[in-house]
């Protein structure tokens, strides 16, 4: 494919990206990191939404194996019973070392962090500004979402953040990126959950996460 295809296709893309219901608005990438591969990728969508945590960790591990990403859902891998109760940080360093030794070596985690409109008004934003720097504690200050009645009613706006951690041995368990994307209309639960993951997998190769795409050879550039 020529430069000028591949720069179509790019815009083609902003196009789509921009109609769809959801809206990437922040971002943030380790300065460290140049790009990141992964063997395997741990998928968690945090909420308290039983059937909706499946379509989201179904269609986002697809969304990854069809891009070449070796991933699982985390509804699969944990016990049943693992969101039932919230975990102290002793088990949540357990858990990341039963990670690492079934080959896991990241996660993607997601969540909704704040709602406009109408909220509960104890959680809604408790942690939207909050810069979690490990897998650990992000999950353990927002796992609440799981078991907690009530966390969120009506709305018009989900405020929704994806992080990837990296859980390699050789290095320290740290946050490789952050994304944050709006979501305008949740009440369309599928349509809200694939134009969700299509903005996040656009947003991952963009920086070179997960998704690392061969780069232009001066042959494959014909103007």
């Amino acid at each position: 494919m020529n430069k000028l295809n591949k720069l179509f296709l790019l815009g083609i893309t902003v196009i789509l990206i921009s109609c769809s219901s959801s809206e990437l608005v922040e971002v943030w990438k380790n300065p460290d990191i140049d790009s990141f591969e992964a063997n395997k990728v741990l998928v968690i969508g945090m909420t308290s939404d039983t059937d909706t945590r499946k379509v989201f960790e179904k269609k986002l591990t697809a969304s990854l194996k069809k891009n070449g990403v070796t991933s699982e859902k985390s509804i699969d891998f944990f016990e049943k019973s693992f969101t039932k109760s919230p975990k102290t940080e002793e088990e949540l360093m357990a858990i990341e070392n039963k990670l690492l030794e079934s080959g896991f070596d990241a996660i993607l985690l997601s969540k909704v962090v704040a709602i406009e409109d109408k909220v509960t008004v104890v959680n809604a934003y408790r942690n939207m500004d909050k810069d979690f720097r490990n897998f650990k504690d992000d999950y353990y200050q927002n796992q609440s979402i799981y078991y907690e009645d009530g966390y969120y009613e009506e709305y018009e706006i989900y405020h929704a953040e994806t992080s990837l951690y990296c859980i390699c041995p050789d290095k320290k368990r740290e946050l490789i990126w952050k994304g944050s994307i709006d979501i305008t209309e949740p009440e369309n639960i599928k349509k809200a959950t694939g134009d969700y993951i299509k903005v996040l997998i656009w947003a991952l190769k963009g920086q070179k996460l997960l998704i690392i795409e061969e780069e232009l050879n001066n042959e494959d550039i014909d103007i």
